[in-house]
């Protein structure tokens, strides 16, 4: 794909940010560092001079203002029906891009999705997320992904089955590692998928995260007291 090619692409980030969080309540405008938790995301898309547009889909008006002063689009109140405790994330991008398409008449070609509970995401991350989708038309989807060394099992019919049974017991050194995937700290998929309701197509790339620490996904107190002791006292700064 050329420059000119690439900079055709129409890219919509979208964050997804219902009201009704359970297990930290309205978590999604806690405050971290003093920032509330949402602008984090907010300001890791604006970052990225490849995306076209940040759009917070959310059914709550007050998460809805804090989005826009931080320098997001709302530009619906997502209905109810989309916002209960089962409502997978890939249906609240397939209404994203379809209320576009129907009521802006604008057509987007890739999503990024971004997990707003995932703050400590660097900028290389979204980077080349967004580059490699770019750079490769044969490419449906590319999103970070986390390698690890660890095994997996997981039960079959009550028994323990173990995962990739194929990949060999040695030192850590020598065995092959596995990926895992990381899509909310940064996901980029041609939006015909988004639009079967798939996060993901079939066609994948990965994007390696190279941060030491492990990463925190924000969904209880005890969470949010880590993420806060990283920033304030450890110096682990979100989207440098």
């Amino acid at each position: 794909m050329t420059k000119n090619e690439m900079n055709k692409s129409r890219i919509v980030a979208i964050i997804p940010a219902r009201g009704g969080s359970k297990g930290l309540p309205r978590k999604n405008i806690k405050l971290l560092d003093g920032k509330p938790l949402i602008a984090y995301t907010i300001e890791a898309a604006k970052q990225c001079q490849l995306i076209d547009r940040i759009i917070v889909s959310t059914d709550d008006q007050e998460i809805a203002k804090v989005a826009k002063a931080s320098g997001a689009e709302v530009p619906f109140i997502r209905p109810a029906e989309l916002s209960q405790d089962d409502t997978t994330t890939e249906a609240v991008l397939k209404h994203c891009v379809e209320w576009l398409e129907q009521n802006e008449q604008y057509q987007a070609d890739i999503v990024v999705f971004l997990q707003l509970t995932d703050v400590f995401r660097s900028k290389y991350m979204l980077q080349e997320t967004v580059q490699k989708i770019l750079s490769d038309p044969s490419l449906d989807s590319v999103f970070v992904a986390t390698k690890t060394h660890k095994n997996y099992w997981r039960r079959v019919d009550g028994k323990m089955t173990r995962l990739a049974p194929d990949l060999q017991y040695g030192p850590r050194q020598k065995r092959e590692p596995l990926y895992r995937e990381d899509t909310g700290l940064a996901c980029a998929t041609r939006v015909a998928f988004i639009k079967q309701g798939k996060r993901l197509g079939e066609q994948v790339e990965i994007v390696i995260n190279r941060e030491e620490l492990p990463s925190v996904d924000i969904h209880d107190s005890l969470d949010l007291w880590l993420a806060e002791i990283l920033i304030t006292e450890k110096g682990y700064k979100p989207n440098q």
